[in-house]
């Protein structure tokens, strides 16, 4: 990781979401992915703290198990611009929408924009130097359903293998979530060892396995989804 980079990974222990707080050291510009709206408070004590202007907001898609802090955020903070990737369609109180290869800096740190729809079909994934921000596209040894939101196997397989593991061996991967201890994987331990995704499976097996996942239905999806389509506007 570049020496410049200040980087932190905090967790929602309900919905097990991480969010993500990068910045640049020397000018204190920082960027927030998937931030959730529970977990304000601590998010702003701890930018304040590190004395961070927060440029952008960031979510990776539009979440059915939690309410997205991104307006609250930006609310309490009286800064930033929230950007949502240009193929959530129907979704307001955004700033902007975030194009296939656009570039964000915060100051000299580069933040590439990946569409990679397939949990959803308005997911996006953040590249930053050797790090990859996935979401709910890939997780550590798995990947996020496809059964809502406009999902799709195909569209997850292909956006897989295009645009996360054509990516050098060593970038590491930074999931949405993990529900079983892991804080991030590599593109090379995940083509060789998710079970789902590994580079030896076919689409037939990799959507073999995701029809027949029988995933019980979101909790929070009929609350979650609504919030989110207006990025967590006065919710709360």
């Amino acid at each position: 990781m570049n020496k410049n980079i200040l980087f932190k990974q905090l967790l929602d222990y309900e919905t097990n979401t991480y969010t993500y707080i990068i910045a640049d050291k020397n000018t204190k510009e920082a960027v927030v992915i998937d931030p959730v709206f529970e977990m304000a408070t601590r998010d702003e004590k701890l930018i304040t703290e590190l004395g961070l202007n927060v440029k952008y907001f960031l979510d990776t898609h539009v979440h059915a198990d939690h309410i997205t802090g991104s307006s609250r955020l930006k609310e309490i903070l009286e800064t930033g611009e929230i950007w949502v990737g240009a193929k959530n369609i129907g979704v307001t109180h955004n700033d902007l929408f975030l194009e296939d290869g656009q570039i964000l800096k915060i100051w000299d740190i580069e933040i590439q924009v990946l569409e990679t729809p397939g949990h959803t079909s308005g997911c996006v994934s953040y590249l930053i130097e050797d790090m990859v921000f996935t979401g709910d596209l890939v997780l550590v040894r798995g990947s996020g359903r496809t059964d809502f939101q406009s999902g799709s196997n195909k569209n997850m397989f292909e956006n897989v293998r295009e645009k996360i593991f054509s990516l050098p061996d060593e970038t590491v991967i930074y999931t949405g979530h993990d529900y079983n201890g892991f804080t991030s994987s590599s593109v090379g331990e995940e083509k060789l060892n998710n079970p789902r995704l590994k580079l030896e499976n076919s689409f037939e097996d990799f959507e073999h396995i995701m029809k027949n996942l029988k995933l019980p239905y979101p909790k929070k999806l009929d609350v979650s989804l609504p919030a989110n389509m207006k990025c967590g506007h006065r919710c709360g």
